[in-house]
C-alpha cells in the first residue's frame, strides 16, 4: 500500500455528504413521523416499525454494495447512491398511501447503503492508501454534527412546509451537492489508481496474515462483537428519555439526554487526538466496554442525576468509538484487499441487531420491569467485549509457519 493521503478537499467535501446523507434519510425521519402517521392515519409505532423492517432489508444488500464499491469504485457507487437517494426520497415524499410508503422507504434504505459511512470508508481506502485510519476518525468527527445540524433544521423546515415538501427538498440537496462531490470522488479515485505504483509493496494488503481457520474465527468474532454494540446502542438509544424519565429523573431525564452527542464527537475528536498509537483492536474493546459500564453507573446510582449524566457521557463516548473500529478495525485485521465486502458485512450485522434492539427491550420492560432488563442488556453488551478480547488472544498467537520453525529449533 502506498503512502499517500487523501487531499483534505476531499475529505471535508466527503464530510458533507455524510452530514447530509445521515440527515435526510435517517435523523430527519424522526421529527416527520407524526405528521406521516397523521396523513396515513396510521398509529407513529407503526411508522418507525416500517423504519425497522426497512432498515433489515438494508442490512441484507448492505454486503452486495460493498463488494461493488470494490469491484467498481467506492466513487462510482457513492454518485449512483446519490442519485438513488434522491428518487427514494422523492418516492416518499409522492407516495399516495401507505403500502408505496413502505416500498419508498425500504428504497431509501436501499441508497444508504450506497452513500453512507460503508462507501465512505471504502472511498477513503481508495483514495488515501495507508493513512487512511486516521482519515477515517477525521470523517467521523466531521459527520458527527449531523444529528445536531438536521434535527433542528428539518423541524424549522417543517414550520413551513408539509413532511411531503421537506422530502423533496431533501432530494434536491442530494442530487445538487452530494452527486457532484461524489463524482468528483470518483474521478479522483481513478486518477489515483493510475498513478499508484504496481509495485507488490502499493498492492499487499495491510492486514495480518492469519492462517485460514483463525482469519475465520477472527471474522465472526468481528461480527459479533459489532452486532451485539449495534444491539446494545439502538435498544437504549430509542428509549433514552423514557427510560431516564422511568427511573425516577423526571424532566431533567431529557436534558440529561442531551450529552450524547457532544460525547460522542468527543470521543471521536480525543481518538484523532490521542488514539494514534492505539491498535484498533485494543479501541474496540474500550468502546465495547464503555457501553455496558455506562448502563451499570446509571442503575448502581439511580435516581441520581449525576449518574445519569455519567451514564449518557459514557454512553455517548462508547458510541462515538464505535463507529470509528466498525470501518478501521477490518483494516487493520484485514487490509484493503476485499474491504468493501466485509466492511458490507459489518453493516448487515449491526443493522440486524439495531432493528430488531429496540422491540427486544420494550418486550423485556414490559415483561420484567425497567431495571432487570437494562442489567440484562448491561450483560449483553459484556460479550462485545469477550468477542474483541478474543481476537486479541488470537492475534497473538504465533502464526503456523513459526509454530513449525520454532518446533524445528527445538
Amino acid at each position: 500500500m502506498s503512502d499517500r493521503k487523501i487531499p483534505a478537499a476531499a475529505l471535508w467535501a466527503l464530510g458533507l455528504t455524510q452530514i447530509i446523507g445521515y440527515g435526510t434519510l435517517y435523523y430527519s425521519f424522526s421529527i416527520l413521523v407524526p405528521s406521516i402517521a397523521l396523513e396515513f392515519a396510521w398509529p407513529e409505532q407503526w411508522v418507525f416499525g416500517a423504519l425497522s423492517a426497512s432498515l433489515l432489508v438494508g442490512g441484507l444488500f448492505a454486503p452486495t454494495a460493498g463488494r461493488w464499491a470494490d469491484r467498481f469504485g467506492a466513487g462510482r457507487v457513492m454518485t449512483f447512491g446519490s442519485l438513488a437517494a434522491a428518487a427514494a426520497l422523492v418516492a416518499c415524499a409522492l407516495a399516495p398511501g401507505r403500502v408505496s410508503f413502505v416500498l419508498a422507504l425500504v428504497a431509501m434504505e436501499l441508497a444508504s447503503a450506497f452513500v453512507l459511512y460503508s462507501a465512505a470508508f471504502v472511498a477513503i481506502v481508495q483514495i488515501g492508501g495507508a493513512r487512511a485510519q486516521r482519515s477515517i476518525t477525521h470523517l467521523t468527527l466531521i459527520a458527527g454534527f449531523a444529528s445536531t445540524l438536521f434535527w433542528p433544521s428539518t423541524a424549522a423546515l417543517h414550520e413551513h412546509l408539509t413532511w411531503r415538501e421537506v422530502y423533496l427538498v431533501f432530494a434536491g440537496i442530494n442530487v445538487a451537492i452530494c452527486l457532484p462531490i461524489h463524482a468528483w470522488l470518483a474521478r479522483l479515485s481513478r486518477r489515483t489508481d493510475e498513478s499508484a505504483s504496481p509495485t507488490p509493496a502499493a498492492v499487499a494488503p495491510a492486514g495480518r496474515a492469519f492462517t485460514p481457520r483463525d482469519r475465520s474465527r477472527v471474522f465472526l468474532l468481528m461480527l459479533g462483537g459489532f452486532a451485539i454494540e449495534g444491539f446494545v446502542l439502538s435498544s437504549i438509544l430509542v428509549h433514552m428519555v423514557p427510560l431516564t424519565t422511568a427511573l425516577g429523573l423526571g424532566s431533567a431525564g431529557l436534558v440529561v439526554t442531551t450529552l450524547f452527542g457532544p460525547s460522542q464527537v468527543a470521543s471521536r475528536l480525543i481518538n484523532m487526538l490521542f488514539g494514534g498509537r492505539l491498535a484498533q483492536n485494543w479501541l474496540a474493546v474500550v468502546g465495547a466496554t464503555l457501553l455496558p459500564l455506562g448502563l451499570v453507573v446509571l442503575l448502581a446510582m439511580t435516581p441520581s442525576l449525576l449518574g445519569a449524566m455519567a451514564f449518557v457521557i459514557l454512553f455517548g463516548l462508547g458510541s462515538g468509538l464505535a463507529s470509528i473500529v466498525g470501518g478501521t478495525l477490518p483494516l487493520e485485521l484485514f487490509g484493503r484487499e476485499r474491504y468493501g465486502a466485509r466492511l458490507g458485512w459489518v453493516t448487515a450485522a449491526r443493522q440486524f441487531s439495531s432493528a430488531l434492539a429496540p422491540f427486544a427491550l420494550a418486550m423485556a420492560m414490559a415483561g420484567i420491569g425497567v431495571q432487570p432488563s437494562l442489567w440484562l442488556t448491561a450483560a449483553v453488551g459484556m460479550l462485545g467485549i469477550l468477542a474483541f478480547s478474543a481476537i486479541i488472544l488470537i492475534r497473538r498467537q504465533p502464526l503456523a509457519h513459526d509454530r513449525v520453525m520454532l518446533t524445528s529449533a527445538n
